[in-house]
């Protein structure tokens, strides 16, 4: 199956007389950013609802909008983004933005599949979560840091 897939790339490279232009380093490192606002976004979206499962932003009488739609909307911003700018910095804050966009929607994954608060069955999904993304961060942390220091860095070197 994924030799289809390769001998169309090819053919399309074959006939348009282009070689993807690649980005070293950057694939690896674009992993930081997403797990690093995920982390950040999952854990803090989690600890707002746990001390605060009252507050919501009312946007007309009864409705009550959960923030996994905030996370959907910012993921198909970070998608429009990502077609429209290209570069390293461009890449890295986009990047930025998709991990914050899904951790407000996988917090809420627990809703859909029908998990309470209470429920040990959360508590699980979530450190099983927490430490899955804490060991991608892990493993992506060194290349991660050295590409936003070599390429984004403000401070110089």
């Amino acid at each position: 199956m994924i030799s289809i897939f390769k001998k169309m790339r090819q053919s399309i490279e074959a006939r348009t007389g282009k070689q993807p232009k690649l980005k070293d380093g950057l694939y690896i490192a674009i992993l930081f950013p997403i797990s690093f606002s995920f982390l950040l976004t999952f854990a803090g979206a989690r600890a707002f609802s746990y001390f605060f499962p009252q507050f919501y932003i009312e946007w007309s009488s009864g409705l009550h909008v959960h923030h996994f739609t905030y996370g959907f909307f910012i993921l198909a911003t970070a998608g429009y983004l990502a077609l429209v700018h290209h570069g390293p910095r461009a890449n890295y804050w986009i990047a930025m933005l998709f991990g914050m966009g899904l951790g407000f929607a996988m917090d809420e994954l627990g809703m859909w599949l029908r998990f309470r608060d209470d429920d040990i069955a959360r508590s699980s999904y979530d450190g099983l979560t927490v430490v899955i993304l804490s060991v991608v961060l892990i493993m992506v942390a060194k290349p991660g840091i050295k590409f936003f220091k070599d390429h984004l860095w403000p401070f110089g070197k």
